[in-house]
């Protein structure tokens, strides 16, 4: 019963971290047009912030994993 719901949650979190991880690129580029001086800040701040988008993508993955196969 849990497991087409958990399904559809799994690829929510998939599709919204990819959304998000887009973004996150495009601003990037375009910080980085407008200020090409400051490429290496903002090229480690765009890292760490699609590591944490994709972390909590993860995170949502593995709860709704959780929630279709109890123990």
């Amino acid at each position: 019963m849990y497991g087409s719901i958990a399904a559809i949650g799994m690829g929510l979190a998939v599709i919204g971290a990819a959304i998000g991880i887009g973004r996150v690129g495009a601003s990037a580029m375009e910080a980085i047009a407008r200020q090409p001086e400051a490429v290496g800040d903002i090229r480690s701040n765009m890292i760490l912030m699609a590591a944490l988008v994709e972390g909590a993508a993860l995170i949502a993955i593995v709860m709704s994993f959780l929630v279709s196969n109890p123990a």
